[in-house]
């Protein structure tokens, strides 16, 4: 809150000195305004004591100079300085000085000079401020125009890669190699639709269930599956470090087409619901679906799916696991990703 309205009182000062491209309206103001001062000043004569001759006009100073520079401060200070000694330095109402008078009006310029060279340094030192603000604004601006930039054209990148492994499939007489490649080509797909929205430039982590929500609702955008009905529940909230976010991501891929294409079939219906949960210092992301469920017998460590070993390897590399296993009501897969450490930060803020 400090910072903001400091930020604030530094772009307003920032703004002054005013009418910097019409002179002459400082210069009037700077008359007005001392003239008006010494018109208090006769106001104040009979109540004040003696020996305060310059009383009104020190602010008036101060205050023309800020608002409207130096000029016009130099033009108040020298009309204050003769106003002062005609009118109200003894002998008053005349030009004579005595050996005291004169320390006073050397005082008074002394003071009035000071106060006039000190307001034009800051205001320099706020139009430098500013400039290099400006320059600092446009250096992010540029920055983070190129970081997306960079970051839409990796991704573009990896996504043409994966479509020339597409092309390449129709070459291949192997059903076992045209899977192989179906696979490759749809997992280099979902990285690079990931790496378009992944980092922030500014180095900000991700909201781990917008991004879980987000990328099972890309999977099963992209697997043109109309019958599958979705729903995300977000028990908890944690932060999600940039560089652990594609391994998550592939994960829970790999758990949501598992359901897709062993869970519902070519044509299936049916439902699945993703969530993500906290207990103590792990997070608990969950795909569980109502299709046919596993295999008696089902062991995922000894499961030969590519998948299923790619998504046990992730997991472990973001200390972790995953598993697979029937869900409790008898029908139906439940994936499980449980993360420690660095994912189980505390929650963002709301």
């Amino acid at each position: 809150m400090t910072s903001a309205s400091d930020s604030q009182m530094s772009v307003l000062f920032t703004r002054f000195p005013l009418a910097k491209g019409r002179p002459w309206i400082g210069h009037a103001v700077a008359v007005v305004a001392t003239l008006a001062a010494c018109a208090l000043r006769f106001a104040l004569d009979s109540s004040l004591p003696t020996g305060f001759p310059f009383l009104t006009f020190l602010p008036v100073v101060i205050l023309v100079a800020f608002l409207f520079g130096v000029g016009p401060g130099v033009v108040s200070a020298v009309l204050s300085t003769l106003l002062a000694w005609y009118f109200f330095v003894p002998p008053p109402n005349s030009w004579v000085l005595s050996d005291t008078s004169v320390v006073a009006l050397l005082f008074l310029v002394f003071i009035l000079a000071v106060q006039v060279v000190l307001i034009h340094w800051m205001q320099r030192a706020n139009a430098a401020l500013d400039a290099e603000r400006r320059r600092s604004d446009e250096l992010v601006s540029h920055r983070e125009t190129l970081f997306k930039e960079l970051q839409h054209r990796v991704g573009n990148n990896l996504q043409m890669i994966g479509s020339l492994i597409a092309l390449q499939k129709r070459r291949m007489d192997d059903p076992a190699a045209r899977a192989a490649l179906d696979e490759a080509s749809r997992r280099l797909g979902l990285v690079g639709r990931i790496q378009r929205q992944l980092y922030d430039p500014a180095g900000a982590q991700l909201s781990l269930a917008a991004y879980i929500d987000q990328i099972c609702r890309d999977v099963i955008a992209a697997s043109g599956r109309d019958g599958i009905s979705y729903e995300f529940v977000a028990n908890a909230d944690a932060s999600l470090p940039p560089e652990k976010a594609i391994p998550t991501a592939l994960v829970i891929a790999e758990a949501l087409n598992n359901s897709l294409e062993h869970g519902f079939g070519n044509g299936g219906n049916g439902k699945v619901v993703a969530s993500v949960a906290r207990a103590d210092n792990k997070v608990e992301i969950i795909v569980a679906d109502n299709g046919a469920g596993l295999p008696a017998g089902f062991d995922i460590m000894q499961a030969e799916s590519l998948g299923l070993r790619i998504a046990r390897t992730l997991a472990q590399s973001l200390g972790g696991c995953f598993t697979l296993e029937a869900a409790p009501a008898g029908s139906g897969t439940v994936a499980r990703l449980v993360i420690t450490n660095e994912l189980a930060s505390p929650p963002l803020p709301a």
